[in-house]
This record gives C-alpha cells, structure tokens and sequence, in this order.
C-alpha cells in the first residue's frame, strides 16, 4: 500500500473528502467556533477571520468573577483515567514489579505526609515513573484535593503548569483565567503534586513553589536537569541502579522463566556495564524473547523434511546470546527483529524528534490497517516510554535508530506527518482536547516539514490550540506558521498569524507585544486590501489603546519646590513718607512667615521649631500715663533696621547715658551748630521713621561702649551709664536676642550717613509747659501727646 495514499490535498479539503478519498456523505461541517473567556475580555476563536476580542459586559463580569467549585474525588478519578495512556491493541504487555524501591517510596510518602516538597534524582532509565506509579497510589488520600499527575516535558515556564493545575482541581470550562486570578485560586489547592520529566530550575521552580503553598510536590528530573532550587524545604533523594540480586528477577520477570547460568553470567556483566539501570534489563529481556523464539522456531523446523527446491539449511543454527556492546546499545538489534510496521513507526518517530504519534494516527501515516499494534510491541522491547497519555521513544534509542540509518527519510516522514495533521486538526469532529493531547507531535511535524505544509498546519492547529487552552503550544504554533508563511510568500497567512499573536499578546497583558504584532497584522491587510481583516485588528488594537490609557498615571507627581527668593530691594525695609497727618510718617515693614534658624544646631525640639516658625511682631504696646521716663532731648535711641532674605530682625537698641560736662555751668541753648574739636559735645545720631515714644523698649544688647577721646567727651568730662535690667529668657515662640558683638579696641571709624542738624537739650525747668522743640526734629505723633515724657526733667 502506499505510504502516502490517504493523504488529503487542498482540493481534497475544501470539498470535505476523507483520508481514504472517497466523497463525504454530508457537506463539511462550519467552522469552529469557541467563545473563552480570560480575565477581563471575551475571546471568540475564528478559524476563518481570525480571533476577535472586546471586553465583558457587566453580566458576564459577575459571572467572570465567581469561583469555579472543586472537583470531587468521583471526577478527580475520572480525570486521572482520562489521562493515562490508552489501551494498546494487540498482545498484553507484561507487567514489571517494582524492585529494591520499597526504601525509597516509604521515604516519599512520609515526606509528602508531612507537607514536604521532594526532588526525586535518577539518570535516564532508572524506574522513576514506575515509582512515582507506586507513590501516587499509596497517597491518595493524604491531601484534600486528591493526587494531581503532570508532566513538565518541554515545560520552561511554570505558567502553563500552573494553568493545567487549576483547569484539574476546579470544575472549569471555555475560561482561560489572567494571572491575578490563577494565583489566587491555585493558592487554595492543598493537593499532591506529582510531576514528572521536570525541567524547571532556580527561579522558575521558586515562583512555582510560592505560588501554590498547599501543595506537597514530588518532582522526578534527571542529574544534568535545570539546577534545583534553594528553599530550605524541598528534599533531595537519589534514586540509582539495582544490585545483582533485582537484576536478575527484573531480567526473568521479563523473560517468562528462570535464567540458565550462562545468562545468569551474561546478566551480571551486563550489570556492571549499565550500572544496574532497569531500563537496559527491560530491553535485555526484550533481546532473550528474541532469541528464544528464533531458537524455538528453529527447533520446529528439524521434525520437517525439507522440500527438494527449497533453499534452507538442513542444519539450522542456534542463535547465540548477544554480545555485551549489543546489550548496551540494543536498539538496532531490537528493531531489527520487529515487524514491518514497527520499524516505519520508528522512522516516523526518528522523523518527529523522539515523539510517537498516537496509535489512532498509525494506520494513515504507515499505511497499513493494522500498525497500531505497533505500539504495544515497541513497549514491550522497550524502545518506547510512557510520557503522560502519550508515548515517545526512550533515551538513546533516537540516538541509536539514526545511526543505524532510520533518519534518512526524515525529511519525507515530516511531511507526510505534517500534512495528515493538517487533516486532523481542521475536522469538525476533533475535539480541541485531543489537539492538545497531540500538541508535541503536532509541533514537532511543524518544525521538519515544509514551508508550505507547515503553513497549512499552523493555520488548522492554531485555532484548535486556542480553543482548548493549551497557550504555550498556541503561540509556538503561530510562530512557526508566520515564519513558515514569510517564507513560502503568504501575505494573507502571515497577516493572519500575527492577528492572532497580537491578540494573545493582549490577552496575556503585554500591551507593547501586541501593539507591535496588530500594526505588523494591519499594515499586512491594508497591503491586501482585507477590508475585513483590516477592522478587525483594529478593535483590536484600540483595546490595547485603552489598557494603556489605563496603565497610565492620572496625574503628574506631586513636587515640592522651595519658594523663589525675594530681590535685595524687596527684602530690604521699604519706607515711604506720605502726607504728614500731625507729623507723622507711614513705614511699610516686611515681616517673613518662617523665620532664619539660630546660627548654630538647636539644642532640643522645642528651640528648633521656635527657631523654625517666628511669630509676626506685634502692634508697639502703647505707654502707659504717669510712667517715668526720660525727656525726648535726654533719650537717644538706636534702631537698627536689616533685612536679609526676607527676614525682619527686631530692632535692638542701647539707652546711652546723657554726657555731662565737668563745669558747673548750665549748658545754653544756642543755634544749631557742628564742631569739629575734640571737645565738643556729641553729635546726635539720626533718628529713623518711626521710632518714636510708641516703639517697644529696645532689648538691652550690650554696655555702652567707653568714650572716645578722639571723637567726644570734654577733658575732665565723666558718662554715666544706666544700669541695663536683667535680661528675659525667650519663650518657645519668642525671637532670640543678638549676642553683642565685641567692640575692637581701638573701635574702627565706620562710615555714618549724613547726620541731621544736631538737637540740644533745653535746661531743666519747673515750669509745667513743654520745652521748645527744634524746629528741624521730626516729632512724632505719640510724643506729641505724652506730655508727661516732655516734662520729665533732666538729673544732672
């Protein structure tokens, strides 16, 4: 029969024919059609156009937002034997015990009892899945949610892991969850994890572990896996080969019957060259049922009289036991000794990198109706291992296979698969779930065919895979079809896959991704004129608008910046004389909010905010009636008036005693006049706006300073000096005096400003009317009406 015949043509699938040619009964069934939903949107998978995608409407947001319930154990069973590998046709496989592992599983089922996590080590072909067969039964009922099998073959993220956990656990369908709802329903499975075939390591096995803290795992990985990870609370146990004794029994449980010594030998040195692998006794014994029935039929060839024409030996001979290179590389020797449609299952397998279709697939793919027993004959020789529910070939049979010349027609057999899947997965009457189940032979056959066959499989799998949802394998699927299609010239086709890679990208929350792949898709189908196609991506790409719109900041961040600093002539006191209202003047003072911090680090809590946040200076208290006080000729006071950055610093001032002369001769009044000798009095300073008898009582700063013979003072001429009061200890609130600065001995002259016409004091009198005023002294109001501050009389 022709290995090809069966083998749909594009003709053949657009008129709906089967494999086998013949017309269909009926005409083809629509396309497929599966709503999903995930995370906040609604995802309608469209073979034909392409995905479409728009977000939930509120009643399917409440329903969204509810929580599947939990399997229980009567589904839970059900599931796991949907899972297991399906039964062979043909021959039953003989079943192997367990031995020299009762050690090792009581060790693990006390670990996973105690909610501790487990890395099961062995090399390749050690018998870890058989043990891991034999702890998942005996802790059944340890956990709530039961026994959870998995298999992390081609898994490097635990994303896809995580999401076949929870589609187990809870009663779910056509929901795809986002991640914020994954981690926080797998976070609430208390459940035995057992996963075999790992390959993730470090972080990835980290973020696995954190995000389901109720489940006890039990990983088996091989030595040259991805590094183990660093929680303190994941045990290691090494799992090596059999002693002599297990090999044996291993090696006559296979076989039938008990060995003779000389395969007792041949056993042992097998041992020692294997180091007890069980794997390498499986398919010793598999090379001994060879041998016994080719020595068997042999046997029943010599009661025969051979006939005159044929060409047989009348001295058949014996088959010899296989040598120890042959035993430890038996996969061509095996191969050899199998049937015609075993050996084209190897070659197909050789072809799909390892992986062996299912047995439904055989009869198409070898032509021949019975080559599913294939299958069950390869296991039993142990050329093929269980992988989940499917089954792909041991460790280093591949190897073996293509050196002994099953890989030539690779290119062939990868085209041959890639067309039948094609086939497969576009019928209306298979399930998304069986596509997934046939993901990795799905892929492989995408990888080593054609570019055109590879773009007709990408196109029917893509939308079975997305469907199901088997998302890690969706994308790998639509990756390799636009490659495949940027190759092969199909505009269409790869605008269709990148349509679809922008829509995962979306639904997965990579805003940039699918920004990226809907452009590529757009301007692809603006190209084409895909008026259809076109708007399409184009709802689509306004949703990813809209999450970033979303992702976006409301508002800027708040920023404080200090206060731009005040020009020197704004800080400065600005004083302008306005029109005199009974001799007075108007002084427009700036006064700071925060005041200047004391030079110095303050010495407690208290001194620092008092230093921080000065109170504004308030209204000059008023003097009280019949208050002593001296005579405004008497009375010479200082004002200092300075403002730096917007600072007020309040006017300090000194009461300097009045100079008396040495005679006894009363001064006289006399015009105003300036001398310029040593001996003639002190010219008074000038006075600034404002400081009249209304201002407070200056701050006693320091002692005055002595007098300078240079400047004043006649000779023989003594100053007196008012005793300064006893100095106020500031409140929290209340400005810190200025510290006195030290008078330079001799003082230097400064420069002064030009002095006013010098006031004299008039001579004490008793009489009650005020003393004449010069008439080139301002007067302020307040002095004006104190006439008990004019009549005070001058001590002598």
């Amino acid at each position: 029969m022709d290995r090809t015949q069966g083998q749909p043509g594009q003709d053949e699938q657009a008129a709906g024919r089967s494999p086998a040619g013949a017309p269909a009964a009926q005409p083809p069934a629509p396309a497929r059609v599966v709503t999903l939903t995930t995370g906040e949107f609604t995802l309608t998978v469209n073979p034909v156009d392409g995905s479409e995608i728009e977000t939930l409407r509120p009643g399917a947001r409440e329903d969204a937002a509810r929580r599947p319930a939990k399997r229980d154990a009567a589904a839970r069973a059900d599931r796991a034997a949907a899972a297991r590998p399906p039964a062979l046709p043909g021959p039953p496989v003989p079943a192997l015990p367990l031995l020299e592992r009762a050690e090792e599983r009581e060790r693990l089922v006390r670990l996973l009892g105690r909610g501790r996590s487990v890395r099961l080590t062995g090399p390749a072909g050690s018998g870890r899945s058989a043990l891991l067969d034999a702890v998942a039964g005996a802790c059944a009922d340890l956990a709530p949610d039961g026994v959870v099998r998995l298999n992390g073959h081609g898994q490097q993220q635990p994303a896809e892991l995580l999401h076949t956990l929870y589609a187990t656990v809870y009663e779910t369908r056509d929901e795809r969850p986002d991640r914020t709802r994954l981690l926080e329903s797998v976070a609430e499975i208390g459940a035995i994890v057992i996963l075999d075939d790992l390959e993730l390591g470090g972080a990835a096995l980290d973020e696995l572990l954190r995000a389901t803290p109720e489940c006890a795992y039990l990983f088996a990985a091989t030595p040259d896996a991805a590094a183990a990870s660093d929680d303190p609370h994941l045990e290691e146990v090494r799992l090596g080969g059999l002693g002599r004794a297990g090999c044996v029994r291993l090696l006559e449980a296979g076989v039938g019957r008990t060995l003779t010594d000389e395969e007792t030998a041949w056993a042992e040195d097998l041992r020692f060259a294997s180091e007890g692998l069980p794997l390498r006794f499986v398919q010793a014994a598999a090379l001994l049922r060879q041998r016994d029935e080719l020595n068997r039929t042999a046997a029943d060839d010599e009661d025969e009289e051979p006939g005159v024409f044929e060409e047989r030996p009348r001295d058949p001979a014996h088959v010899p036991l296989p040598t120890l290179a042959q035993a430890a590389a038996p996969a061509e020797l095996l191969a050899s000794r199998t049937s015609e449609s075993a050996r084209a299952a190897l070659r197909i397998a050789c072809a799909l990198g390892g992986e062996l279709p299912h047995h439904a697939h055989l009869p198409a793919l070898v032509g021949d109706t019975h080559a599913d027993a294939a299958v069950a004959e390869l296991l039993g020789c142990g050329l093929i291992t269980p992988v989940g529910p499917r089954y792909r070939l041991a460790e280093g049979v591949a190897r073996q296979l293509e050196e002994a010349g099953y890989g030539e027609s690779a290119a062939e057999e990868a085209r041959t698969a890639a067309r039948h899947y094609a086939w497969w997965t576009g019928h209306a009457s298979v399930t998304p779930e069986r596509v997934a189940a046939e993901a990795d032979a799905v892929l492989a056959a995408l990888a080593g065919a054609d570019v055109v066959a590879a773009v007709l499989l990408a196109r029917t799998a893509a939308p079975a895979l997305a469907a199901a949802p088997y998302w890690e394998a969706w994308e790998r699927v639509l990756r390799s079809g636009a490659e495949a299609a940027r190759k092969a010239g199909e505009v269409a086709e790869q605008a269709y896959f990148h349509h679809e890679l922008g829509v995962l990208a979306l639904c997965e929350g990579r805003l940039e991704r699918a920004r990226a792949e809907l452009e590529a898709s757009i301007g692809l189908r603006g190209a084409l004129a895909d008026k259809r196609g076109t708007v399409a991506g184009r709802r689509a790409l306004a949703l990813v608008t809209d999450r970033e719109a979303l992702g976006a900041e409301t508002s800027p961040p708040l920023r404080l910046e200090p206060p731009p600093a005040l020009p020197a002539a704004a800080a400065a006191v600005a004083a302008a004389p306005t029109a005199a209202r009974g001799g007075s003047e108007a002084v427009t003072q700036v006064t700071p909010v925060i005041g200047k911090p004391a030079a110095g680090p303050p010495a407690s809590l208290s001194q620092m905010y008092a230093d921080a946040f000065r109170p504004a200076p308030g209204p000059a208290p008023l003097p009280l009636a019949g208050r002593p006080g001296p005579g405004p000729a008497q009375r010479r006071k200082t004002v200092l008036l300075a403002a730096a950055g917007a600072l007020t610093v309040v006017a300090l001032g000194t009461v300097v005693g009045l100079a008396l002369t040495a005679g006894d001769e009363a001064e006289q009044p006399a015009a105003p006049a300036v001398s310029s000798t040593p001996d003639a009095p002190a010219v008074a300073p000038p006075q600034v706006p404002g400081s009249g008898g209304d201002d407070p009582a200056p701050d006693p700063a320091a002692p005055a300073a002595p007098a300078d013979p240079a400047r004043g003072g006649g000779g023989g001429g003594t100053a007196t000096h008012p005793t300064p009061p006893p100095a106020r200890t500031p409140g929290p609130h209340q400005p810190h005096p200025t510290p006195p600065a030290p008078q330079p001995t001799p003082p230097t002259p400064k420069p002064e400003p030009d002095p006013e016409p010098p006031v004299t004091s008039p001579p004490a009198s008793p009489s009650p009317e005020p003393s004449a005023s010069v008439p080139t002294t301002p007067t302020t109001s307040s002095q004006a009406q104190s006439p008990t501050a004019a009549q005070s009389p001058t001590t002598i």
